[in-house]
């Protein structure tokens, strides 16, 4: 039972981690086409914080994964690889606890 609830915590913790970059992105987006600027304490703020939390994540990621034309398909790779993860722990789950 505690396993079992250990690897729920992990899984809700990748769903977190999942949520924090999607909203970076949305947030990268709505400073790129200047919807928000970041003059603004709070949007830089936030940009800051979330920042903070996903570049260890993604910064070994970018290092091996060359740029194409100039995009960045790093946090791309980043959660797919949560997804895959997650649905590894659920399956640890399961098993643990039919």
């Amino acid at each position: 039972m505690l396993l079992y609830s250990i690897l729920g915590a992990i899984g809700y913790l990748i769903w977190v981690i999942r949520m924090v970059i999607i909203c970076q992105f949305v947030l990268y987006l709505l400073i790129a086409f200047n919807v928000v600027d970041t003059r603004n304490r709070f949007v830089s703020g936030m940009w800051d914080a979330l920042n903070a939390i996903v570049e260890p994540m993604v910064a070994p990621i970018r290092r091996a994964l060359p740029a194409v034309g100039g995009m960045d398909f790093s946090y791309m790779v980043l959660i797919f690889g949560l997804s895959i993860l997650s649905h590894v722990v659920a399956t640890a789950a399961q098993a643990v606890y039919p």
